[in-house]
């Protein structure tokens, strides 16, 4: 399976939403596009993951020099 992008995945997982809030769908369709929209969250999920990892804070020091620190989203 080829790696995809996190806006990919997010595009795709937006458009079975839709179909599935459409109420068209007969039953076995609409199972098949929450599986498929699972995957997609799944992707979108560890990407934001990955990223959150990855993101420092870089903070200036009242002598001019810089350090990082690690990002932490605050609980709303």
């Amino acid at each position: 399976m080829a790696v995809e992008k996190f806006e990919t995945s997010l595009k795709k997982l937006e458009e079975v939403v839709k179909r599935l809030e459409s109420g068209e769908l007969p039953l076995d369709d609409a199972l098949k596009a929450f599986e498929e929209g699972v995957r997609h969250a799944a992707v979108c999920s560890r990407k934001l993951n990955e990223a959150e990892k990855k993101v420092e804070l870089l903070l200036k020091q009242k002598d001019g020099s810089f350090r990082t620190e690690p990002f932490h989203l605050e609980d709303a």
